[in-house]
């Protein structure tokens, strides 16, 4: 097992100058993950916390970067981030939005961390919602936790969540290739993965793929369509998904296929890919696509 590759900000979670922010913060996970929840908001439960998205933050979700992020929230409140933000003035992005700036704060302080992509058993019953988690190493323990820095404590009361968020059970959040292997299997129904009314082994597929993106330290957006991915299950190239989900599910045992099969451009990140969400081709940043 080898946490080196994720100790140091790369690429989306490297936030250049904005990272000397991080300085102030503590070192513990848990403290880190309860500030995030006063600095930023999901944004699809602005409702829970009784406001209305403001034009400025219905278009936060779709920043990939770390240090646009830490720059927005500094440029509508100049506070130091240990100041917890209302509702109404925090910054407005996803899951993923979480997840790296956790990572970006772990690998600030030479705690390695990354991202993982799959599915969430915790928000619908019966069903595996299209989710992102964050993974540290924890050298005490000598193994990686997953860490849901999203869910305070209004939203363990909606979803009734009764486990520890800050140690994820693993089969409370499926990794996109463990999911894939159950579908594969036949011991899971590909239709309960996904979001909203898309679910499928396609969706599965794209999330495989996201998790190898992610593994690589490219920290993609949720609907970031690009490469292998496609709407059709007919369309999917099982084995080299198969091969995939393989490496995803011991990511230290296969760090260096995971390497290798990242130049393939069904899963390498291009420097142009498609928001879902807005149905527009976007530019990814070239400091973005470094590392």
């Amino acid at each position: 097992m080898n946490p080196a590759p994720f100790r140091t900000p790369v690429a989306l979670s490297d936030a250049g100058l904005w990272a000397l922010q991080f300085a102030a913060l503590p070192d513990d996970v848990a403290e880190l993950a309860k500030g995030l929840q006063g600095l930023l908001i999901h944004e699809h439960l602005a409702d829970v916390y009784g406001i209305t998205l403001s034009e400025r933050q219905r278009g936060e979700p779709h920043v990939r970067g770390a240090g646009e992020i830490l720059e927005r929230i500094a440029v509508h409140d100049s506070r130091p981030l240990t100041y917890p933000r209302p509702p109404g003035e925090r910054f407005a992005g996803c899951c993923r939005h979480y997840v790296l700036m956790l990572v970006a704060m772990l690998r600030s302080k030479g705690i390695a961390a990354r991202a993982r992509c799959g599915f969430g058993a915790y928000f619908a019953k019966d069903r595996f919602v299209d989710h992102w988690v964050t993974e540290y190493f924890d050298a005490a323990q000598g193994r990686w936790v997953l860490v849901d820095a999203q869910i305070d404590d209004r939203q363990r009361a909606l979803f009734g969540i009764d486990f520890d968020t800050l140690d994820v059970p693993r089969e409370k959040f499926l990794v996109a290739g463990d999911a894939w292997r159950l579908c594969r299997d036949g011991r899971a129904d590909p239709q309960a993965f996904g979001v909203l009314d898309m679910a499928g082994l396609w969706f599965i597929a794209s999330n495989v793929i996201r998790d190898v993106a992610a593994l690589n330290n490219r920290e993609m957006l949720p609907w970031d369509v690009w490469g292998g991915m496609t709407l059709a299950d007919s369309e999917i190239d099982l084995a080299f998904i198969d091969r995939l989900a393989r490496l995803t599910r011991e990511p230290d045992r296969h760090q260096d296929e995971l390497r290798t099969v990242y130049a393939d451009p069904r899963v390498a990140v291009p420097s142009t890919v498609f928001n879902a969400v807005l149905r527009r081709a976007e530019a990814v940043s070239p400091f973005a696509l470094s590392a």
